[in-house]
């Protein structure tokens, strides 16, 4: 090229000593950013200003305890999440403006929602009674999980960022709309480890009617190590492989599992450091230990019959026998110390409208109905028999769904679309208040209005009482320091007991 057609600039670039020169400055300048990046590995400190808290993991035993970051009363959590989005408006969140506007269209309506043209306000569908001695108005679609208000910590006024199923339920159980993202379970037990080492750390129980929409993202590891992902099974399907084959003893599986360990062993001192075969490792042998402990927690059968009848295992529909299954398997694998248990009520909605799980846009009287036969007595009869074994003393437990249901209903007049701005969960056990009720949706239950409550909040909270700081939780992947909760979220104070 001709040097004339160049910019004076381009020219001084093509000067050895301007080159030279420019040389001596870029290395200078990389020679300083190693300097700086060295002392800030001694002590980095992320946006909030606090130094993250990377938990020290051995390779070679990734589920081993580990402290919290704080004393915490919540030793362990159990996650009962319902997929589809529960009608707040017809369960817990009572709105009295409901019955007086019934079948009017009041100003402030939109005229189209997620789904369509927007219908009538809507009275709940079920009658709101005082529930417990707190008084608390919940609706006859729940009377199990009613009589236990006075467990129960309220929370009116969560928001969220998208009226989508799949996007929602990433967004709960992983902080993140997008997939990839490490779940929720994930996270506690990479800070926590686990008090078992015979079972896993994180266990996802899901409902007899397969995965949820966002399916195994719900209690994915994302970009943690592989160790600290959910495994999942429930009552009807356990863990496939465990049993020994015909003509294999149990000599013979010892001495194949201590072989196999010494081979692993020299393996894994080829590649020091290398955290994704430690895990694979790691996942091989806790497959060992499972072979012992699982079918004995699987075996529902020495449970007394009283337990059975409490929790609905004998009565009703298949799927809510199925699902009273696995409430009671929960209680069992939070009682061995499984540090989190996710329960599922609700599948992907492959068999259609509100007939998987609670998403309810059409004749919302039968498919919640149907819901609520299913989760109802299960559900609360686990919570109860938690706290008659003293279990509530260090569990917590969270009932959650993605979002919420307007008050109004759908133009076919027998549905309500989906309620990204105000929606119901509740908390109870461990270093919650209880019969408590925190912030409230506006009178029809359309928005959020007092203390709005974001999902990074809600979920900062719950890592708050479990003993973990949201804002130093961390994991640096692709140059951040990444966080549960993004860059947001506030422990909800006026929850904690």
């Amino acid at each position: 090229m001709n040097p004339e057609h160049l910019s004076p600039f381009g020219r001084k670039l093509l000067d050895r000593r301007g080159f030279m020169r420019n040389t001596a400055f870029s290395l200078g300048g990389l020679g300083l950013a190693q300097l700086l990046g060295a002392e800030a590995e001694d002590d980095p400190l992320n946006f909030t200003g606090k130094s993250p808290i990377r938990p020290e993991i051995d390779p070679d035993n990734p589920y081993v305890g580990r402290p919290s970051h704080f004393e915490a009363q919540a030793k362990k959590v159990l996650v009962i999440y319902c997929p589809g989005a529960v009608s707040h408006v017809d369960t817990f969140d009572y709105k009295p403006d409901l019955y007086k506007f019934h079948g009017q269209k009041p100003p402030g309506i939109p005229a189209v929602t997620f789904e369509g043209p927007t219908g009538n306000i809507a009275k709940p569908f079920w009658d709101f009674k005082p529930r417990g001695e707190c008084g608390k108005m919940i609706s006859d679609l729940l009377p199990n999980l009613g009589s236990h208000a006075d467990e129960f910590c309220f929370i009116h006024s969560l928001h969220t960022q998208t009226s989508a199923h799949p996007q929602g339920e990433n967004f709960m159980n992983t902080g993140f709309t997008m997939e990839g993202f490490p779940s929720f379970g994930a996270w506690v037990t990479y800070a926590l480890g686990s008090e078992n080492q015979d079972l896993p750390a994180f266990v996802a129980i899901n409902d007899p009617r397969g995965l949820a929409r966002s399916g195994k993202n719900n209690f994915g590891n994302g970009f943690l190590p592989a160790a600290f992902q959910g495994t999942d099974f429930n009552a009807k399907n356990p863990p496939a492989n465990l049993r020994r084959p015909k003509g294999y003893s149990a000599a013979d599986d010892r001495a194949t599992a201590e072989y196999l360990k010494r081979l692993n062993g020299k393996h894994l001192d080829r590649y020091p450091g290398d955290a994704d075969l430690a895990a694979r490792i790691a996942s091989y042998e806790l497959a060992g230990q499972m072979q012992v402990s699982v079918p004995e927690m699987m075996d529902l059968s020495g449970e007394p019959e009283s337990i059975h009848k409490e929790y609905g295992t004998d009565t009703g529909t298949e799927l809510k026998r199925e699902y009273a299954k696995n409430c009671i398997l929960a209680r069992k694998l939070l009682e061995k110390g499984v540090r989190v248990v996710q329960l599922f009520n609700g599948s992907d909605p492959a068999g259609g409208n509100g007939i998987t799980n609670w998403d309810s846009h059409s004749k919302i009287s039968e498919t919640h109905a149907m819901q609520a036969e299913i989760m109802d007595q299960p559900t609360g009869a686990l919570i109860h028999d938690m706290k008659r074994r003293g279990m509530l003393d260090d569990t917590l437990v969270v009932w959650a769904t993605e979002f919420g249901r307007m008050p109004f209903l759908q133009g076919n007049g027998t549905g309500r679309d989906h309620n990204p701005d105000a929606f119901t969960c509740f908390l109870a056990g461990a270093g919650v208040k209880k019969g408590h009720s925190y912030g409230t949706s506006d009178r029809f239950g359309a928005k959020a209005e007092k203390d709005p409550t974001s999902v990074y909040d809600f979920n900062a909270t719950i890592l708050h009482l479990l003993g973990l700081d949201h804002e130093r939780l961390s994991y640096y992947h692709n140059g951040l320091e990444r966080r549960l909760t993004n860059v947001h979220g506030h422990v909800i104070r006026d929850v904690l007991a």
